[in-house]
């Protein structure tokens, strides 16, 4: 048992001399009569900064956002509607989709409350999606809670575009720190066409505005189908030389009512010898843990490019993501049917011990990656609205 504890003091005394050596804190800096030629705030900062860095170091991580794949999961998606203001071939029937009662949808104090409930766990990344984020009237000021009272690091929101001149800067100022814009044409007629509506010149004023905000980098998602957008991979990834845009190029997927089909897809591979066909000294781009993306670069750009390869080369062995619809179902997969009501269980009053269980076991239940692209095709799959992805 000595011998124990006396391995545990050393490795604590090196842990804390590594954790002084990042934040710049040393008792051997005061001078013998106390005085130190360090400001006291100063010092009583650095003190914080070195506890929160040590218990963020040896905190373990949440058993309920760990599956049996020993996948951590810190990146939580959150659908604040189901309504969208455009109609994309690729998304969503013409149609539209049969739409959940307003009253059964997540308030915004069920949303923050979520929220905190798993970034207590771990979760340091949100994103605001949809359907069409932006529609709802309360973002703004859900952004502002989410940022002061979750503590959440992250913040982001994937929109179309079509509400961002009129909203970005409100955002910025409540707390938005990441901005994704979902963006398949840079023609004005193959916009209106896909999307079922005008808007392209909001799209790309909401960008150029997001850039002047200091967004870094605006991101763009752009869905690549065959025979439709395929030809303009090359002009997007043009606007990275000049611009800090980090472009998508996110493979076809199947979800119910978009009509998709296996020739419509137009694979990551074929995408990036189209890139190498204009600029063959284009780089790979380190990824960072838990990306979605392939990332690439054009040398001397100001921004960058890569692939999200849900369909042919999955990423299923590093994902980290998991999704609150709009009607506070949670989701475990993109790409799954599984569905577990957090919203009930909340109006049901259930402590956050019993809520964390609900949780728990839906994690624990995420499979080791999705079916493939021919299966997922046939399976029932609620729209979920592209903002998702």
């Amino acid at each position: 048992m000595t011998m124990l504890l006396q391995s545990k003091c050393r490795a604590d005394f090196r842990l804390t001399n590594w954790l002084q050596s990042l934040t710049g804190v040393s008792r051997k800096r005061f001078n013998s009569d106390g005085t130190t030629g360090i400001a006291p705030a100063a010092v009583r900062s650095s003190e914080k900064r070195l506890s929160d860095l040590r218990a963020d170091f040896i905190k373990p991580f949440s058993q309920f956002l760990t599956d049996n794949f020993y996948r951590k999961h810190t990146y939580l998606r959150i659908s604040l509607t189901e309504k969208c203001n455009l109609r994309c071939r690729y998304c969503m029937p013409e149609e539209g989709v049969t739409l959940t009662r307003n009253d059964l949808l997540l308030t915004k104090d069920e949303v923050v409350k979520l929220a905190k409930l798993f970034v207590d766990q771990g979760v340091d990344k949100i994103r605001l999606t949809g359907g069409e984020p932006l529609i709802r009237s309360d973002v703004v000021d859900i952004v502002q809670r989410l940022k002061q009272e979750s503590g959440v690091k992250t913040i982001g929101i994937t929109t179309n575009g079509i509400l961002l001149v009129r909203k970005l800067e409100a955002l910025r100022r409540a707390g938005l720190d990441q901005l994704n814009v979902s963006l398949d044409t840079l023609v004005p007629p193959k916009f209106e066409f896909i999307s079922r509506q005008r808007g392209w010149d909001k799209v790309m004023n909401g960008i150029e505005l997001a850039l002047r905000l200091g967004f870094d980098p605006v991101k763009i998602n752009c869905v690549v189908m065959k025979g439709f957008n395929d030809d303009e991979i090359c002009d997007f990834v043009a606007l990275t030389e000049k611009k800090n845009l980090d472009v998508r190029f996110i493979e076809y997927m199947p979800f119910d009512g978009n009509k998709w089909n296996r020739d419509k897809i137009f694979s990551y591979r074929d995408m990036l010898k189209s890139v190498e066909e204009r600029w063959p000294q284009i780089v790979r781009i380190a990824d960072k843990q838990n990306d979605t993306s392939k990332g690439y670069k054009i040398p001397g750009a100001v921004g960058k490019f890569g692939f999200i390869t849900s369909m042919t080369d999955n990423f299923c062995g590093s994902c980290n993501r998991l999704r609150i619809t709009a009607d506070g179902n949670l989701k475990v997969c993109l790409f799954g049917n599984a569905e577990v009501s957090l919203r009930d269980a909340v109006r049901a009053r259930k402590t956050d011990e019993e809520l964390l269980e609900i949780i728990g076991v839906a994690v624990k239940n995420k499979k080791k990656q999705h079916a493939g692209m021919i299966t997922i095709s046939q399976m029932e799959n609620r729209q979920i609205g592209r903002a998702h992805v």
